[in-house]
């Protein structure tokens, strides 16, 4: 029960549309008729508002990291349940007919949750992918990607099945650009088209 419980409120809490509600309140236009149409930072971006981007990334960061941090103080041993729960409802929210975005920056969030080593490496990884590329979607791939291996290496083994979990549902999500990075037309930031 405890382990539903915590699961269910790290849920609610990823599917927060935090983009959505943003660019409404900010008076753009709906975000999920703008570019890719997710709710995340990198399409608040296209939408031209950088504040309301970073907002997004930081809101969105913030979810993640809370749905876990709440499990924590409930249930201790549902915390790699509760983050990948939280990417679920980030990615599939109830409220927008299971439409959201890709789970990049509430993966962040409770990777700093769960162990800030983790964390790190997942930074670093994005930090220094995005640098060299230039291009959102490797960027978030890669990272998910280096989540259940850094804590692998790291000594956090019992989070190892959760996040590897939320790495294939985010590599699954980008499928589209995945095609486009083999394709070589996916759009770096700051692009247009």
């Amino acid at each position: 029960m405890d382990l539903l419980a915590v699961i269910a409120i790290a849920y609610l809490l990823g599917s927060i549309p935090f983009g959505l509600l943003l660019t409404r309140l900010g008076g753009t236009q709906d975000l999920r008729t703008v570019g890719s149409g997710n709710i995340g930072a990198t399409n608040v971006l296209r939408t031209g508002r950088k504040g309301l981007a970073v907002a997004t990334l930081v809101l969105d960061l913030l979810k993640g990291a809370a749905a876990v941090v709440i499990a924590w103080r409930l249930f201790p041993p549902g915390a790699p349940w509760a983050a990948l729960a939280a990417v679920v409802g980030h990615c599939f929210p109830v409220w927008l007919g299971f439409r959201g975005g890709k789970g990049v920056a509430t993966l962040a969030g409770v990777c700093l949750a769960l162990a800030w080593p983790i964390w790190l490496a997942y930074a670093v990884v994005w930090f220094g992918v995005f640098g060299l590329s230039r291009i959102s979607s490797l960027a978030g791939m890669s990272a998910a990607l280096a989540a259940p291996i850094a804590a692998a290496v790291l000594g956090h083994g019992e989070f190892v099945p959760a996040l590897a979990l939320v790495a294939a549902l985010i590599l699954w999500l980008h499928r589209g650009n995945i095609a486009r990075l083999r394709a070589g037309t996916e759009a770096k930031v700051g692009e247009h088209g």
